[in-house]
């Protein structure tokens, strides 16, 4: 799992570009304007996104999605009372982002009176676009639109006891395509189209109290989870392979989905000169209600009509207990030592089945589930001992087992795993010099039986950074590594991350800054596979490999100048490519199986986009704003001669004002 985040912490970081707009620069007095008792500061930059496209459309909405149209790219507004000692409240906070057209919209709110209360509103909109893999030649795709709110309310925020209530809200909306199979697995597919209807309620209240030296935190929540998403398809459909019998003349689909989630967080916190307890205890009692029922209507591909109902249908109950202590203890004025130790415990019983009727040969399958439990204790004991004001060295041992047990039928017996984790850390902080900062860490693990091919087993890490600091410029190098090799009683597996990175920054004056970053990714995946393949009755394919190799190259490069007092420019520019394993075109390989894993094995690509923004300061309250940039994103694989590369010139203008 560890490597998992490392790996996608590593690709955020080298695929994130910086957007055009909204404009970064100043406007305005800075220290605002009084008005009455209050002092206000504000901006508002409103203006128009323009864009123009060529190439794979879909693509580009997935990556990018600005369109074309007027918004308010963003806005900023502060108003505090001058003494502290406002009627109804001393201080609004109010930002906003993209309002109007953006695909990414969003607004912050904070409003408080001292020592009454606080109030904090959070609001988001994602519009969210996804194509479909190239495999499922565009018939899997999403356009729904995501909507987020977060409301909190604080009584008595100074006092030694606060009172807490909030509220938090998630719908998602939108149609998504996606196939079906029907009448078995060697019939044809066919298009399902969707109307998506998601909604998630969260309702909490709590309370903060610090008495002597104790902090003391419970809350209460309450989560609401359903789900209504109807499917149906009325009149003939043949299907994506014209040359199969297989007819669908009639489906529909039902499969309402209602959970609630009660639960209770408890913290308590103590703390004397040498030691410190933090205690934390949750517990959440799931429930879920649901049921599926699905009938299809049609013509096998043996030409032979067959009428066939699915019901599924369950009362899940899903309690998870979690816990965590721990103490730090500082030894002497140059060690200290840390322990903790973790519980957690997952249930997910109760009366689950799955039936399928075919009502032409009269025939049932049936499978009932009835538990999974997963119990994880760790406990972990670290210590860092200060050598010299510029020298500190740190080391620990951490241990987990994790209990598995299942009962995937009626009558049959508990199956159960257990599996032990060990591992231990080292590393150095060393100051040589006062601008010079250099961290070194290791790790190990061993695990004695994995549950997945694909989970830690003997695997060791490594990470050094290297950091350079004085007024003006900043240097910044490191090198990070993960290897996993795994083997259980149905294949092997074996993964190898290394990250290497580097950036810098430098601000000699004040009219002048740079910046530059650079990574490299390289990550590589091993482990056999065994699947059905072949024409007629599927045959079973093994002693086969699935190989993924990646190679991604990462850098970035901004520069802004300060044109006198009457503009500033940035210039900036991003490049994100994955040259796989080297190869130049897709292997070719007269076997077919073999052939489309290759094709699979690494996916060179690039993404550039380099961009120019210009701020003209009109007056002090008002400045004028322009900006372009280009997208080009390129695969150098075309999987199945699926092309998805495109071309896309974007830019903005605005004004940016305060009034």
């Amino acid at each position: 799992m560890r490597a998992l985040i490392l790996i996608c912490v590593s690709l955020s970081s080298a695929m994130a570009q910086q957007v055009v707009a909204p404009t970064s620069a100043d406007v305005g007095p800075r220290r605002g304007e009084n008005m009455g008792d209050y002092n206000v500061v504000n901006s508002f930059e409103f203006g128009y996104r323009y864009s123009l496209i060529g190439g794979d459309l879909g693509k580009y909405r997935s990556d990018v999605n600005y369109g074309n149209g007027v918004r308010l790219l963003a806005s900023s507004l502060t108003v505090n009372s001058r003494d502290g000692k406002g009627r109804i409240f001393d201080e609004i906070v109010l930002t906003t982002l993209g309002l109007g057209n953006d695909p990414y919209q969003s607004a912050v709110l904070r409003v408080q009176k001292n020592r009454l209360y606080r109030y904090d509103l959070l609001w988001r909109l994602n519009e969210f676009y996804n194509p479909g893999l190239t495999i499922a030649a565009g018939q899997h795709l999403m356009d729904t639109r995501r909507r987020w709110q977060d409301h909190d309310l604080t009584l008595f925020p100074q006092s030694k006891v606060r009172l807490r209530a909030g509220y938090s809200r998630n719908t998602e909306t939108g149609p998504a395509l996606s196939t079906i199979q029907l009448f078995d697995d060697r019939s044809d597919e066919f298009p399902l189209f969707t109307n998506v209807r998601r909604e998630f309620n969260e309702y909490r209240v709590g309370a903060d109290v610090e008495l002597h030296h104790f902090k003391l935190t419970v809350l209460r929540r309450w989560e609401f989870f359903k789900e209504d998403t109807p499917v149906s398809i009325n009149g003939a459909e043949s299907g994506n392979n014209p040359n199969d019998l297989t007819v669908l003349t009639q489906f529909h689909r039902s499969e309402p989905y209602h959970g609630e989630t009660p639960s209770w967080l408890v913290n308590l916190y103590t703390g004397r000169r040498y030691l410190a307890v933090n205690g934390r205890f949750t517990y959440s009692g799931g429930r879920r209600n649901f049921i599926q029922d699905e009938t299809a209507f049609g013509i096998t591909r043996l030409g032979v009509a067959d009428n066939r109902q699915t019901l599924v249908f369950g009362d899940a109950r899903r309690p998870v207990v979690t816990g965590d202590l721990a103490f730090s203890v500082l030894a002497t004025d140059k060690l200290t030592i840390t322990n903790n130790t973790s519980f957690h415990n997952t249930r997910i019983d109760g009366n689950s089945s799955f039936q399928q009727f075919d009502n032409f040969t009269q025939t049932r399958h049936f499978i009932n589930f009835q538990f999974l439990g997963i119990r994880l204790i760790t406990n972990s004991t670290d210590a860092q001992l200060r050598l010299s004001r510029g020298l500190s060295l740190f080391a620990g041992y951490h241990y987990s087992t994790r209990l598995i047990r299942s009962i995937e039928f009626a009558g049959l017996p508990l199956a159960s795993q257990t599996n032990h984790l060990h591992s231990g850390v080292a590393g150095v902080n060393w100051n040589p010099v006062k601008p010079l900062r250099v961290h070194l860490e290791g790790e190990v693990g061993r695990n004695d039986q994995p549950f997945t091919p694909i989970a830690e087993r003997n695997y060791h890490a490594l990470s050094t950074r290297v950091q350079y600091r004085v007024s003006k410029l900043q240097l910044s190098t490191g090198y990070q590594q993960r290897y996993n090799n795994n083997s259980i009683s149905l294949t092997a597996f074996g993964s190898c991350a290394r990250n290497y990175f580097a950036d810098a920054s430098w601000a000699p004056n004040g009219w002048f800054s740079f910046d530059a970053a650079y990574s490299r990714l390289h990550l590589d995946t091993l482990g056999g596979i065994a699947f059905f393949a072949g024409f007629g009755r599927a045959n079973l394919v093994g002693n086969q490999q699935s190989l993924y190799l990646s190679n991604i190259h990462s850098t970035h490069l901004g520069a802004r100048f300060a044109l006198g007092k009457l503009a500033d420019l940035y210039l900036g520019f991003s490049l994100t490519r994955d040259t796989g394993d080297g190869r130049a075109t897709a292997s070719q390989s007269p076997n077919p199986i073999q052939n489309v894993l290759t094709g699979v094995q690494t996916f060179p690509l690039s993404f550039g986009t380099p961009l120019a923004r210009l701020s003209v300061r009109i007056n002090e309250k008002l400045r004028w704003n322009a900006g372009y940039q280009f997208y080009r994103y390129h695969e150098y694989f075309h999987l199945f001669n699926f092309d998805q590369n495109y071309r896309a010139n974007t830019g903005y203008t605005s004004l940016l004002w305060s009034f």
